[in-house]
């Protein structure tokens, strides 16, 4: 993947670098194999890159549903073990109600009313680091 653009949004959804964070923006439904290969682009962009941070701007997102409520702590789970933070902007009111309705807590994931508050926290936090060592690949 291009740091410098976004990759085409059919079957994928754009990652975008920005400095020490990557920036995806969802928009509408996701679909499992999209969702499938958002995780694996994420998860390898990290590794190849060790940005710090996550962004997920879900405010073109009008329902979250289990699934994409699962692929959100999933991705942050990851992201995690990367010794990434990961930070979701843009949630309607409407959607948080629903979250809470569904009992998911999405642990491991901050939140932020924007993405430019969302980049202000990821700013102020400081990195993941793996205990007892500094960030390294695993064989």
């Amino acid at each position: 993947m291009n740091d410098a653009h976004p990759r085409p949004v059919t079957g994928h959804v754009p990652v975008l670098r920005l400095g020490d964070v990557l920036l995806v923006t969802l928009q509408g439904d996701l679909h499992d194999s999209t969702a499938q290969q958002l995780q694996e682009d994420l998860a390898e962009t990290i590794s190849r890159t060790g940005v710090r941070g996550v962004l997920i701007d879900i405010s073109g997102v009008e329902i979250v549903d289990s699934f994409l409520g699962r692929v959100l702590a999933e991705i942050a789970a990851q992201a995690r073990l990367l010794a990434a933070r990961t930070v979701v902007a843009g949630m309607r009111p409407a959607v948080a109600i629903t979250l809470v309705e569904l009992g998911l807590t999405l642990p491991g994931l901050s939140t932020a009313l924007s993405t430019e508050a969302g980049m202000e926290l990821l700013a102020r936090q400081a990195p993941v680091t793996r205990p007892g060592s500094p960030r390294q690949e695993s064989p």
